[in-house]
């Protein structure tokens, strides 16, 4: 199954050499292919979707991009530089945040923040961590036990630590999974924000087609470890002769189906 690359329609303001190039990107465990030959690349300053239903293959692929798992085939350039050949250097300059992770639970929030701050050499980090704390509004709990935070207060304070040391590459996972939908409102703006401000380049997976609406300039969708589509939303509509994303992503999830949608009528549900 080939992957359709959208039109030229998006236009980066940042234009230059990818900021994460992934080539051919495999990972098989056994006689299961979890990720197929992935390739796409994300430029300074955009923020790209990774989309798919659960088993697609995208935190597979966020993991080899993470160094975490080694690639069966392929590649991943981040920087300019090989991951398999510079890998610290090249997480000094990033940072990640998952809803399903969770720090120190025996720690309070400050200390978590400053264990992570240290590890990423943030300067003035007392600082840095007021920062991060103002920006997610959990400024308040800064002296609780991490353990004992909600689940939305828990993923802010996650997306607290992954922005402490002013990543230029910042991978989401999920980042408003566990949110109500007005923390995850603010989220999405933190998201814009920093984008804006920092030309922070972001790798954004989510359920939530809201999310990825509002905060994405191109989307990758995947479904059973390949790439099936890449391109801006609108070219994405444009494609699959959709209404939504949602109706999007509803019918790859169900079939991977990737040709355009004849002659289903405007309103019509589909199958």
């Amino acid at each position: 199954m080939v992957a359709h690359q959208g039109g030229t329609g998006y236009e980066n303001p940042f234009m230059s050499e990818p900021i994460l190039q992934v080539t051919d990107l495999t990972k098989a465990f056994g006689d299961v292919m979890s990720v197929d030959g992935v390739t796409f690349d994300i430029q300074k300053g955009e923020i790209l979707g990774l989309l798919g239903a659960n088993g697609a293959g995208k935190t597979t692929a966020i993991n080899m991009v993470l160094g975490i798992i080694t690639p069966t085939k392929g590649s991943v350039t981040v920087f300019g530089k090989d991951l398999s050949h510079s890998r610290i250097e090249i997480l000094r300059r990033m940072n990640f945040c998952s809803t399903y992770t969770q720090l120190p639970g025996n720690l309070r929030v400050w200390q978590n923040l400053k264990v992570f701050g240290k590890l990423y050499r943030v300067p003035d980090l007392p600082k840095r961590i007021d920062e991060v704390l103002e920006m997610l509004e959990i400024s308040h709990l800064k002296n609780r036990v991490s353990g004992e935070l909600s689940a939305g207060e828990g993923t802010r304070l996650n997306l607290c630590k992954a922005l402490l040391n002013r990543p230029e590459l910042l991978l989401l996972d999920e980042p408003t999974a566990s949110l109500d939908p007005d923390i995850a409102d603010k989220v999405r703006k933190v998201v814009s924000r920093i984008r804006e401000e920092e030309s922070t380049t972001i790798l954004y997976t989510s359920h939530n087609m809201r999310d990825v609406e509002e905060v994405c300039d191109r989307v990758v969708f995947m479904h059973k470890g390949k790439v099936l589509f890449i391109g801006t939303a609108e070219e994405t509509l444009h494609h699959f002769e959709e209404e939504s994303l949602e109706d999007v992503f509803i019918r790859v999830a169900r079939s991977g189906e990737i040709k355009p949608n004849r002659g289903k009528q405007k309103g019509e549900v589909s199958k």
